[in-house]
This record gives C-alpha cells, structure tokens and sequence, in this order.
C-alpha cells in the first residue's frame, strides 16, 4: 500500500487544509506554491476553488493525495 503523501481537510468556510506529511510532498508545495502562501500550523490554507488544480498537480507530480 502507498504511504498518503497529503492529507486535505474541511477547514469550514470554504478554506481547505493541506496537510504535507512526507518529505517528498513539503518539497512539492515549496517548488510550486507561491512563497506568500498562508499556512495553519503545519497545513496549507487553500481557498476550495483552487484545491482541484492543486491537488491535480500534486497527482500528475506522483504524490499520493487523500
């Protein structure tokens, strides 16, 4: 079985939260998302009209995404 590389929650409000949890997954987010990017702990906040694309890319990229 592959390890999740990503976890998304329901933040509520229409924000989600992506959660890097391996190594190979925190590099993925600091090469492609912008530096600005707003975090809650250790999660990625995401406005949820966006965590489609994101999420796509995370895919396309070999990272397991739950």
């Amino acid at each position: 079985m592959a390890k999740n590389d990503v976890i998304v929650w329901n933040g509520g409000s229409g924000l989600m939260l992506v959660r890097p949890v391996t190594d190979r997954a925190e590099q993925w987010i600091k090469e492609n998302v912008q530096e600005d990017a707003q975090w809650y702990g250790p999660a990625l906040v995401v406005e949820w009209r966006y965590l489609e694309a994101l999420v796509d890319g995370m895919r396309a990229d070999g990272l397991e995404v739950v």
